[in-house]
């Protein structure tokens, strides 16, 4: 899947990501400021979270819980190696059967599975971005 999309379309979007994904295991890519917690926040309130979600930006990954599963929602751009990652029990989450949407995927990279979904994100402008989505 390859889109434009500008904010208003964020929740469309977050549809076909849940749509198209066939991992539940989903790392986001882009630059800072490129709107992926934004995104991230609306694909958990689609799956079913009622509570406040923000970025992990400091506990590194937050928890939610839906009525049927859990997600976690993880920003690696703190972490600075891989054994970062397993101090904080990476591969307990990524292997849970939760839903893992990982920001700064790059910084854990040699860590993730094989069988997760790619996003891509791009900012054109102030209000349009691409997403480009492989499974």
């Amino acid at each position: 899947m390859q889109k434009e999309y500008t904010l208003s379309q964020i929740e469309e979007i977050a549809e076909a990501i849940l749509a198209k994904s066939e991992h539940k295991i989903i790392a986001f890519h882009g630059e800072m400021g490129v709107g992926k917690t934004t995104l991230i926040k609306i694909l958990a309130k689609q799956l079913g979270v009622n509570e406040l979600t923000n970025s992990p930006t400091f506990s590194i990954v937050n928890e939610y819980r839906t009525q049927n599963d859990i997600i976690y929602h993880f920003d690696c751009y703190r972490i600075e190696d891989e054994v970062e990652a397993y101090d904080i029990g990476i591969e307990d989450y990524l292997y849970s059967d939760a839903w893992c949407f990982i920001e700064w995927p790059e910084r854990i990279e040699n860590l993730l599975p094989n069988d997760i979904t790619q996003i891509h994100i791009k900012k054109i402008n102030e209000q349009l971005r691409t997403i480009h989505l492989k499974n």
